[in-house]
């Protein structure tokens, strides 16, 4: 028997043996992918997916959906993947991954044309990094000591211009005191004693350019776009005249401005122009409707739960005894009382209802039912402040204003673990600014409660779901009558 094999026979062998190898490794590889416990999906139309849905009202469709599918579903919007996550348990790679895992760059490139080149979200990681480290530094204790005094200043300057009694629109007072408090803090004596009317109208024109529309296709030549691209050059031109004049006249001053001017990156460049108004920019975004519309809730709240606006007026009382009417940093970071009213109407009230992140690499979630989800690798990442602020389980009555749920025993925001309270976020990305803002609105009205007595005269007001920072709807109208707290027994 001939047992000699020809070389077509070997090659023939070969092939056979790389076939079945082949074979074997796609098998493996569909076997793995079916395998992959994806996240439930929404049921929607094809092509516009869940848009439709998504666009009448992304609370809603969370609402309905959790209760349907649980903490981790996702939805198809247009060509991208979607998928929520909802409560702490699941939350925590959302807020603790690194941005090389799950990035903020992409999903907020619409802040781009507002914010300007060069800054934030227009550049890569490791410098946003260092321009964080500007806004940090600008916001140290020090810093925000100074900032209080000219808090304080501003509350005090623009309340003394009310009468003795009157009606007025809260929501409108708090926008407008808010604005010059952060161009005071932020943007500058300059701009504060000179240019606010001119600054304050090209900001508006600013926020006016940011529409729904606009996270989809913020280049879109729209009206609301073009008048935006105006007032962000001229902003530009604006700031580059202050910064230069500052750095010739070899005067400090005191404030965020002076903060960024003075910043350098680690390899020793200074900021430029350009960056330093990028900067100012987004800090006032990030600030100001934070500021307004909390403050408006926790006014419209103390005016409809008298017991708690007693309690605030009896913390002022207390304080007033200790330190007579002076009001500064520390003082402030007294009021807990004010801490927890401010904190809850945060709580039922976040201004940012959906927070996003960029997924670059599959990774694989546990609910707290113990069932687990494979995340893949290119999903839109989202959770909601707006609708996990009230999760039954973490929150006894959640959609009742309890300012008491957070006080010593109770702690309700901690009893679920991290991440049960997210109205700034929370891990890698937290607000920086949040020390501010509570010292801005404790600021505002711990004044109001020393000197005015008020009355809410129009409806407790609605939620205005159709902003792109969710904010008061309507006019929230208040009776005032001036007086001084008094703190005779």
């Amino acid at each position: 028997m001939d047992l000699k094999l020809n070389g077509k026979d070997i090659s023939a062998g070969l092939l056979f043996l790389v076939t079945i190898v082949f074979l074997r490794l796609v098998w493996g590889l569909l076997a793995q992918k079916s395998r992959r416990r994806l996240p439930p999906t929404v049921k929607t139309f094809p092509l516009i997916g869940g848009l439709l849905r998504f666009m009448k009202g992304p609370i809603v469709m969370v609402r309905e959906e959790y209760a349907k599918l649980g903490s981790v579903f996702t939805v198809n919007l247009l060509n991208r993947r979607v998928t929520f996550f909802i409560g702490p348990e699941v939350s925590s790679h959302f807020f603790k991954a690194p941005e090389s895992d799950l990035s903020q760059q992409e999903v907020y490139q619409f802040n781009v044309p507002t914010f300007g080149p060069g800054v934030v979200f227009d550049v890569d990681y490791s410098v946003r990094q260092e321009q964080f480290r500007f806004f940090t530094e600008a916001l140290r204790v020090n810093k925000l000591k100074s900032y209080v005094d000219q808090m304080v200043f501003e509350a005090e300057d623009y309340f003394s211009k009310w009468g003795d009694v009157g009606t007025v629109d809260l929501k409108y007072e708090l926008e407008h005191l808010i604005i010059l408090t952060a161009s005071r803090c932020l943007l500058g004596r300059e701009v504060r004693d000179k240019l606010f009317d001119d600054v304050s109208a090209l900001f508006h024109d600013l926020d006016n350019g940011m529409r729904p529309i606009s996270v989809l296709f913020p280049y879109l030549p729209i009206p609301a776009h073009r008048q935006r691209d105006r007032a962000r050059a001229r902003i530009s031109e604006i700031f580059e005249s202050i910064i230069k004049s500052r750095k010739c006249s070899g005067y400090s001053e005191d404030d965020m401005l002076q903060c960024f001017i003075d910043s350098k990156y680690k390899n020793g460049r200074p900021t430029t122009e350009g960056e330093i108004t990028g900067l100012l920019i987004a800090a006032l975004f990030a600030g100001q409707h934070t500021s307004s519309i909390t403050s408006t809730w926790t006014g419209a709240y103390l005016l409809k739960y008298k017991e708690y606006m007693s309690a605030a007026i009896e913390e002022q009382k207390n304080l007033m005894k200790k330190y007579g009417d002076k009001v500064n940093h520390d003082i402030l970071s007294e009021m807990d009382v004010l801490y927890r009213c401010i904190k809850e109407a945060l709580r039922l009230h976040p201004p940012l209802i959906m927070l996003l992140r960029q997924s670059h690499s599959d990774f694989t979630v546990k609910t707290r039912e113990g069932v687990e989800y494979d995340i893949p690798k290119g999903h839109i990442v989202a959770t909601s402040p707006a609708f996990a602020n009230r999760l039954p389980y973490i929150y006894k009555e959640p959609d009742r204003y309890d300012p008491d749920r957070f006080s010593p025993g109770r702690e309700e925001d901690k009893a679920a673990g991290q991440f049960s309270y997210i109205s700034f976020g929370g891990g890698r990305h937290g607000c920086l600014g949040e020390p501010f803002a509570y010292l801005q609105i404790k600021a505002i009205w711990s004044h109001l409660i020393r000197n005015f007595e008020f009355e809410l005269v129009s409806p407790f007001p609605e939620i205005d779901w159709n902003a792109m920072v969710v904010g008061v709807k309507g006019q929230v109208m208040v009776r005032y009558k001036r007086r001084m707290l008094s703190i005779v027994e």
